[in-house]
């Protein structure tokens, strides 16, 4: 009987905003394979996330495989006037007025964590998360994940991240997401 071979841990690495644009096609291919969207999707949302890097607070955190991205995350200080902030503060207002003053008054916004699906179940999106959210000078993070019992669903919910918002439309999608909030530090 032989050995399967164990496989090495992914490497994490900050990433600055120019290694990000380095990189970008890499890690709009993770994101797009893992949320299973079609192709052009990554056409549109390179501007978007170059827009990001630009954010008051960005941080980002890649995983590789030897000189493979297979994980990408990053997020940023929320703020009135950003899209995600404006929606989740229309959402929280129809529920509970005192809770979105609460919520989104001081936050980091964790705006994408995907681990190529070739590379899931091995830890990597845990690892992103926590080394990710350990860097973060804010008192509380949120975040947006589709409905469902996922992977990331039960990751979020293991790291103790609970509802703000259950499923909620974000205008221009159709799906059901969940909004979590937890304090931090983790």
């Amino acid at each position: 009987m032989t050995a399967m071979p164990t496989r090495e841990p992914a490497r994490l690495a900050e990433l600055t905003a120019a290694q990000l644009r380095g990189r970008l096609d890499e890690a709009l291919r993770v994101y797009v394979t893992a949320m299973r969207y079609p192709p052009g999707t990554a056409q549109h949302r390179s501007p978007m996330w170059l827009e990001h890097t630009l954010r008051v607070g960005w941080l980002c955190m890649a995983a590789f495989d030897a000189d493979t991205l297979v994980g990408i995350g990053y997020g940023y200080r929320g703020a009135p006037g950003q899209w995600w902030h404006d929606e989740v503060h229309r959402g929280l207002m129809l529920v509970d007025p005192t809770a979105a003053q609460r919520e989104l008054a001081d936050y980091f916004e964790l705006t994408e964590l995907h681990v190529h699906p070739d590379a899931q179940g091995r830890g990597i999106g845990k690892a992103l998360l926590t080394e990710l959210l350990s860097k973060v000078d804010a008192p509380r993070a949120l975040l947006s994940t589709p409905e469902g019992p996922t992977r990331a669903w039960r990751l979020y919910r293991r790291l103790g991240f609970t509802d703000l918002l259950r499923h909620y439309h974000f205008t221009g999608d159709s799906r059901e997401f969940a909004v979590l909030g937890r304090t931090l530090p983790l």
